[in-house]
């Protein structure tokens, strides 16, 4: 595609919030609309939606206890070249925080809400993704996912910038944006963006979370600069980025390349079978049609939801291998023709759209 041809289809795909692609959305009423819901007995459903302290509490401890052993493993391999595969194991189980905090978003892994809100605002620190913003943020992606205009959260915007997803995979092209946006934040200042998606009320717990995150930096970087090492910023502030490639690759099966401006989860959302370790570190989302359709459906239930409904919805991908099989060449078409994507065949033999 020649760069002019770029530039027009940039214009074409607009993914401002403030841009005339909103004012379209909201005037094909695909803003805030009713979306496609698999039927399931609702007695089974109230029985799914239960919130219970137990299953997020052994979850996330045995996340901390294994965060916690490979960076003592880590400090006191600090100098040797066992330090490389240690700090990268560290930075791994430490990014699984990005996924962590998706889930305290919605408030479902635990019962108890204080439990929901610590987690939140510990995990929202490690990646750099403030929490009061982000969960506002996040609810507009749920209520709009995938609509042009609408969804500030679409990862391959179309036609999709391989540059960009590359530097994803050491968070390189958000990571320093959302560092910005806290640090602006912290001094009280908004986009008009920020202003479309965060309520008025919720501005000030916003500005005061922000200036927390900004003192912790400081706190940090001062570590550094009194013990003349790198060791602090390398156990807090930079394993977001260092430990990235496979935070991002999970995150990229979610949507990547399937149609936008549907209004239904199972042709914009994919499922993938993952392997127990992989399903641990990113919290069950690779169930993530399941998600999408039952947003207040706790992570440990994912699985039994999906067994529910998985009747009505397209295969799940059997592997994240099989994923990408698919991802990739439509990645690479969408560069050259924005307009294609994966139309996928749902149960009764109708391919929609």
């Amino acid at each position: 595609m020649s760069t002019t041809l770029k530039q027009q289809a940039r214009q074409e795909y607009d993914y401002s919030l403030t841009g005339p692609q909103s004012e379209e959305a909201v005037r094909r009423g695909l803003a805030s609309a009713n979306w496609h819901r698999c039927d399931i007995d609702r007695k089974t459903m109230k029985q799914l939606m239960q919130r219970r302290n137990g299953p997020a509490l052994r979850h996330l401890g045995l996340w901390l206890v294994l965060l916690i052993g490979t960076g003592v493993l880590a400090i006191y391999s600090w100098g040797t070249w066992w330090a490389l595969p240690a700090f990268m194991l560290y930075g791994v189980l430490y990014c699984a925080s990005d996924h962590i905090i998706h889930e305290m978003w919605h408030g479902t892994p635990f019962r108890t809400r204080w439990l929901n809100t610590t987690f939140m605002h510990l995990t929202g620190f490690m990646c750099h993704h403030e929490a009061i913003y982000w969960r506002w943020s996040h609810a507009r992606h749920h209520t709009d996912t995938l609509i042009q205009g609408r969804d500030r959260e679409i990862t391959a915007t179309r036609p999709p910038s391989l540059a960009a997803l590359a530097l994803e995979l050491f968070y390189l092209h958000s990571g320093p944006k959302e560092m910005m946006r806290i640090l602006r934040h912290a001094a009280g200042s908004v986009s008009a963006e920020t202003r479309e998606i965060v309520p008025a009320q919720e501005l000030p717990r916003m500005y005061r979370a922000s200036r927390i995150y900004v003192a912790l930096w400081l706190l940090v970087l001062g570590a550094s600069l009194y013990w003349s090492t790198l060791l602090p910023l390398l156990l807090v502030m930079l394993p977001r980025f260092y430990g990235g490639p496979l935070a991002h690759v999970f995150n990229l099966t979610q949507h990547a390349g399937l149609p936008e401006n549907v209004l239904d989860h199972r042709l914009n959302c994919r499922t993938v079978r993952f392997n127990p370790v992989f399903g641990f570190l990113y919290m069950n989302m690779q169930y993530h049609l399941e998600h999408h359709m039952f947003p207040m459906v706790p992570f440990h239930q994912l699985p039994q939801l999906h067994e529910q409904i998985k009747g009505q919805c397209p295969p799940p991908y059997p592997s994240l291998l099989a994923a990408y099989r698919e991802i990739i060449p439509v990645l690479l078409r969408q560069r050259q023709d924005p307009t294609w994507f994966v139309s996928r065949q749902i149960p009764d033999g109708e391919q929609i759209p």
